[in-house]
């Protein structure tokens, strides 16, 4: 395991620098071999159905399309066994919440493959969902407050590890500006308004914090270039901090202008004057009241009530 950038092992291990690179070149081999393969299909005409796909301004359709075509196997395996979205989502919060502590201890490589997991486990309850016909509010809301959770979890643990340094700082902003990116969302869809422009969204956040935290990970693996490591972290907390500023601050202004056009619009259409009720209007509310009653109480009476 990857020990504390303060406390550098005595001489250098080549096996841990292994286990760290090992999975990443592994990943990012077969990440690309996947890659030329799904080009292939496309270009051949055989273009994989999806679906409709949610996107955004980093990845791209062609890309997320990509990602969800390689996420297949595990999706058809999860619909398959019938397993809860719900579940998904508690375990992608475990994965998470994992890698925080993890990371808090020093356990960089973990803390990120973790991180990874956790990321992929998000990506999928959402669609699991939609083919399993469980799409709720209450699923919604579970997802949505787990996600914070999830990355107040990852962000705690990095602040641990990076308490004796200036670099908490850039954690701290990180943390903030992440969650003003899902508040900012969230309060536009409460005034009516789809807020979802920007490119430091959560799936933005996971690669980059990943990718960070490995490098911090491949730094502190030896005694020479361990206190690295921490800058390491830091620069990429503090990357993501200020792209997922941009991407909150981007978000609260189109929102805004959003709602005073409308607002705008609405005080300078003319009210329309109210129509003046007439004697026979009230004669004939009173009567259809009276025949709602009467015919209420005939259904009684017959038994003939439909729900």
């Amino acid at each position: 395991m990857v020990k504390l950038a303060g406390r550098p092992p005595a001489e250098s291990n080549p096996v841990e620098r292994l286990t760290i690179l090992a999975p990443a070149l592994i990943l990012v081999g077969f990440f690309v071999l996947m890659f030329l393969v799904y080009c292939g299909l496309c270009w051949a005409g055989r273009a994989p159905r999806l679906g409709t796909l949610k996107t955004n301004d980093l990845f791209g359709p062609f890309l997320t399309r990509y990602i969800i075509w390689l996420l297949q196997p595990l999706e058809r395996a999860l619909i398959a066994s019938r397993v809860s979205p719900n579940v998904v989502t508690g375990l992608s919060l475990l994965a998470c919440a994992g890698a925080g502590v993890a990371i808090a201890f020093g356990h960089l490589a973990t803390g990120a493959w973790l991180y990874v997991a956790g990321g992929v486990l998000d990506l999928l309850d959402g669609r699991l969902a939609r083919a399993l016909g469980r799409q709720t509010q209450a699923g919604a809301l579970f997802d949505s407050v787990a996600d914070r959770w999830a990355e107040l979890a990852l962000f705690t643990g990095f602040a641990w590890h990076l308490r004796d340094g200036g670099w908490l700082l850039a954690v701290m902003g990180a943390a903030g500006a992440s969650l003003m990116v899902s508040y900012t969302r969230a309060r536009g869809e409460g005034l009516g308004l789809d807020l979802k422009v920007g490119a430091m969204q959560r799936a933005e956040r996971i690669v980059l914090v990943s990718l960070g935290t490995l490098i911090a990970a491949w730094f502190a693996a030896s005694p020479e270039t361990a206190p690295y490591s921490a800058a390491a972290a830091g620069i990429a907390l503090s990357i993501c901090g200020v792209l997922s500023a941009w991407t909150a601050v981007g978000r609260w202004l189109e929102g805004y202008r959003a709602r005073a056009a409308r607002e705008s619009g609405a005080a300078s259409r003319p009210e329309r004057p109210a129509r003046p009720e007439r004697a026979e209007d009230g004669e004939v509310s009173v009567a259809e009241a009276a025949m709602r009653i009467t015919g209420e109480g005939a259904m009684r009476i017959t038994g003939e009530h439909h729900a």
